[in-house]
């Protein structure tokens, strides 16, 4: 019961609960000196992997994950970050297999399946990654984000105008998402549809995003 207490004041001062302002690299140090007291703590070991993540050290991150899952292979968290990690360091195959046991473990979850199917289209696999997508979108109607990754394949695939149609609903679901109307802009001027496209430019200037950024798309405007 002490240990686990000790760990739990730890974990709260590593992740910033006392108000501290921690750098990741301190913090880093830090979590890495308490894993080395407590090798067996998986969530250190996941806090320590987090902050690998953030400041993009991938092998070391993968490493915390290997560690874990050989503890708990159906770690959820273990599994798809270090499926993330793989793909970094362009072990595709390694990252499929992590995002594949991941759904055996949970069918349909939203970030393995997202994860896949965006890997799928990474490393060329086209067929395997539209019908992953297009699942995607069909367990998750409501997503934003799903309407938007599927957009972000068939705009990579010059589909411009099933990529218009899925950026337009991704916007209407989450209508200030400044990332899918910047998308949505972009293929509509590969559209030619320079109108619409000014409308939706517009209208990211009303959300606050600085009008000196837009020039370059503002001038391909006819």
């Amino acid at each position: 019961m002490k240990r686990l207490c000790i760990i739990a004041l730890l974990l709260m001062i590593l992740t910033g609960a006392n108000g501290q302002n921690i750098s990741l690299r301190d913090s880093l140090k830090k979590a890495s000196d308490i894993s080395a007291t407590y090798p067996d703590s998986v969530d250190l070991r996941l806090r320590k992997a987090s902050l690998n993540l953030q400041l993009g050290e991938w092998q070391y991150a993968k490493d915390e994950y290997d560690y874990v899952l050989t503890k708990h292979p159906n770690n959820l968290s273990a599994l798809y970050f270090r499926a993330y990690c793989n793909e970094k360091l362009h072990r595709y195959d390694f990252a499929r297999l992590d995002y594949e046991n991941l759904l055996q473990i949970v069918p349909g979850n939203f970030e393995g399946t997202l994860g896949l199917a965006l890997l799928n289209q990474k490393s060329g696999r086209v067929t395997e990654a539209y019908d992953g997508i297009n699942r995607l979108v069909s367990q998750y109607p409501d997503s934003s984000i799903a309407y938007a990754a599927r957009a972000g394949i068939e705009q990579e695939r010059k589909w411009y105008e099933l990529a218009e149609t899925d950026y337009t609903k991704a916007v209407s679901l989450s209508p200030t998402n400044t990332d899918f109307i910047n998308s949505l802009v972009s293929v509509l001027i590969e559209e030619k549809k320079y109108s619409q496209a000014r409308k939706w430019l517009d209208r990211l200037v009303t959300l606050g995003v600085p009008k000196g950024t837009l020039l370059d798309l503002y001038k391909k405007l006819k």
